[in-house]
């Protein structure tokens, strides 16, 4: 049975190294971009995707 309290992993901020070598972007990027993104993920994303575009 699952937690409805628990978010999952979702809903928790990326580290910048994670992100970094995920789009391939510097780990200054990754920072910047979680700062400004905080835990929403998919906007950290989409961020990081154009980046590294």
């Amino acid at each position: 049975m699952t937690n409805l309290n628990d978010a999952g992993a979702s809903s928790s901020a990326y580290e910048p190294k994670v992100l970094a070598k995920k789009y391939r972007i510097s780990l200054e990027d990754a920072q910047n971009i979680i700062a400004q993104y905080g835990s929403d993920r998919k906007a950290a994303d989409k961020a990081a995707r154009r980046i590294a575009a």
